[in-house]
């Protein structure tokens, strides 16, 4: 369990520093009951994903504006997040020819797969190509376009670059928010046309989501329901959004261990807010 006690720990900074902006290391290290060195390798952590900006004695914000949209959505259900891309991530196997899009959760995913060797990596992701680039050994392939700031995707109809290379055998794509009728959603309709591109390439469909975005708002659709290999989530899904998809022929799995996670997150957020409140 201690992986998932640190992930808990870095839900309870991230909401501290959401709420004030900054963090101190010996305030974290009291509040946590951890000592300063542990709250110091976090803050490191955090910071190789982008999530904060370590400064003297404790951490700021990441930067703010359209580069900071995709850090505050990767801060969002990140404990959950990086849980979701642990099981995901066994699906992929050494010399596996993959895509992965430029969702918060494939980054989360990509960050699993970095000892995976004679990868090939199609991506629209701007940050995941450069995480893969810097620590793997994967081959990264970027299929030329505009890049799109707030999301660090390059977008755009890929069909005609991948056309003629080859299938890729597994994809894994994250969403808006998905329904058996409509199939899987995007909010923009540039990201969606780039991920139906990728998409139409692949043998086999992932798509991974926080069980927050079932029900939630889409506007541009970018596959069809009956397209899906499998579904993961977590086990705050309710069995009507399971049954659901079962009855298209997809698999969901509930990610054992989430529904722990996510109650001592909120738990663990809502103990210190009660000590910040309180003034201690």
């Amino acid at each position: 369990m201690s992986e998932r006690y640190d992930f808990m720990r870095e839900e309870v900074i991230l909401n501290e520093l959401s709420t004030t902006g900054r963090v101190l290391v010996n305030d974290l290290a009291a509040k946590l009951g951890v000592s300063t060195v542990t709250v110091r390798k976090d803050l490191d952590s955090l910071e190789q994903r982008a999530l904060l900006r370590r400064v003297r004695g404790g951490a700021v914000v990441a930067s703010s504006g359209e580069e900071g949209a995709f850090s505050e959505r990767l801060r969002r259900d990140s404990t959950n997040k990086r849980e979701l891309a642990r099981e995901v991530a066994t699906l992929v196997h050494d010399g596996d020819v993959i895509t992965v899009d430029s969702s918060t959760t494939s980054y989360y995913l990509a960050h699993e797969l970095l000892d995976r060797r004679d990868l090939m990596v199609i991506t629209s992701g701007m940050r995941a190509a450069l995480l893969f680039m810097e620590h793997s050994t994967a081959t990264v392939v970027v299929p030329g376009g505009v890049l799109r700031r707030a999301s660090g995707s390059m977008v755009g109809a890929f069909s005609n670059v991948l056309e003629g290379r080859g299938r890729i055998a597994k994809g894994f794509f994250g969403v808006a928010t998905l329904s058996t009728r409509l199939g899987l959603l995007e909010l923009s309709s540039e990201e969606a046309e780039t991920k139906r591109s990728l998409l139409n390439a692949c043998d086999a469909v992932y798509v991974t989501l926080a069980s927050s975005k079932i029900g939630s708002f889409g506007l541009h659709s970018f596959a069809e329901g009956n397209q899906v290999t499998g579904i993961f989530t977590d086990e705050r899904a309710d069995d009507s959004f399971l049954r659901d998809w079962a009855a298209l022929g997809v698999p969901v799995t509930r990610v054992a261990g989430t529904g722990e996670l996510l109650d001592h997150s909120e738990r663990s957020i809502v103990a210190v807010a009660g000590r910040n409140g309180t003034g201690s």
